[in-house]
């Protein structure tokens, strides 16, 4: 019976409507790409009202459901629900269900099917309500989840490479990107930005946000990545509701993916919060791997990994300290509160 009403949280199936031949000399128009940072234009977008998660319990079992809703664009969305609550709130990784939704007559509605049993669900108003048989419904409420290490202040001793405007001076090629709410160091067609100061082994808090670009895909979607010590990177990606890969949003590039992707929609303000230690050098040859902690909105996704190499893109693992990187993806991501506790 939970799994039946498990069910009924997401989108098994959904019908789509269309011809299945294309006159090749005309071709279905492409729909223009869209990106949007300035939080105060998002909202004309119909699609980020629904975009978000979801959390309710089942009433018959008073089990826990998360669910999350991904945009894909032109009215579509990706449906994905997790027994025990959200990521990195009790979800059960390995029991989840996925599925799709559509935006019909000016509703969003989503087709459920378990076997031989039907249902549907809307999405709208903050709410998720999934129809379980006859005029019964389970309802399933909008959150916006907070890191809990957002706005954290720099510690006695610790180097603010970015706190204000006017620290776009530590970075070279550093950039404001000016928006309703505030004036942010960017990496929109900056090229690469490093800081010009380095770094052995650090404590650091970085903030970013990631822009809005719903049917977009991939590595296209709202790409940045924050490289330490120029040398191994730590990807920034809109990765909301994607499995947790190490290249998509908390992973290291071709090296560690996360333990869980706590990637929130785009947006919202994120955090890195990570401690490193970098690679021992003795005359001349690497002894002791570099190894790093990281926590993603305040939730641990990497707990003292090691790099047995440099990350492509990066600069040659020495016994010297570095710079960090922020990659420029020709993508608006904005960071903000970045600062570094050196190791004494």
């Amino acid at each position: 019976m939970v799994r039946l009403l498990l069910a009924a949280c997401l989108v098994l199936a959904a019908t789509f409507a269309g011809s299945t031949a294309q006159d090749k000399k005309d071709p279905p128009k492409k729909a223009a790409k869209i990106v949007i940072a300035e939080p105060k234009d998002v909202a004309k977008d119909a699609d980020f009202a629904i975009q978000g998660e979801y959390a309710g319990e089942i009433p018959m079992s008073g089990e826990k459901v998360g669910i999350q809703v991904i945009a894909k664009g032109d009215g579509k969305f990706a449906v994905k629900a997790f027994k025990g609550g959200l990521p990195g709130d009790g979800a059960d990784l390995k029991d989840t269900l996925t599925g799709t939704a559509e935006t019909k007559d000016g509703k969003v509605i989503a087709t459920m099917k378990k076997g031989n049993e039907n249902s549907t669900a809307t999405i709208g108003d903050g709410k998720f309500v999934v129809s379980v048989g006859g005029d019964k419904t389970i309802e399933f409420k909008k959150v916006e989840r907070k890191s809990k290490t957002l706005g954290a202040k720099p510690p006695e001793g610790a180097v603010v490479l970015f706190g204000a405007p006017g620290d776009e001076k530590n970075w070279k090629n550093g950039k404001l990107m000016e928006l309703s709410d505030g004036k942010f160091l960017t990496v929109s067609k900056t090229g690469n930005i490093t800081s010009t100061e380095k770094f052995g082994a650090f404590k650091a808090h970085i903030e970013f946000r990631l822009a809005w670009m719903p049917n977009s895909g991939g590595q296209g979607r709202s790409n940045s990545g924050v490289y330490l010590q120029d040398r191994y990177e730590l990807q920034v990606l809109d990765s909301f509701g994607l499995n947790g890969e190490n290249n998509e949003c908390g992973g290291f590039y071709t090296q560690h993916k996360p333990s869980v992707n706590m990637c929130y929609p785009p947006m919202a303000w994120q955090t890195y919060d990570i401690e490193f230690t970098p690679a021992q050098f003795a005359d001349g040859k690497k002894t002791k791997n570099a190894r790093a902690t990281v926590y993603h909105n305040g939730v641990k996704i990497h707990d003292d990994v090691e790099f047995p190499k440099d990350g492509p893109g990066g600069k040659k693992e020495e016994a010297t300290p570095g710079p960090f990187q922020f990659q420029d993806h020709g993508d608006p991501v904005v960071y903000r509160n970045v600062w570094v506790v050196p190791a004494k």
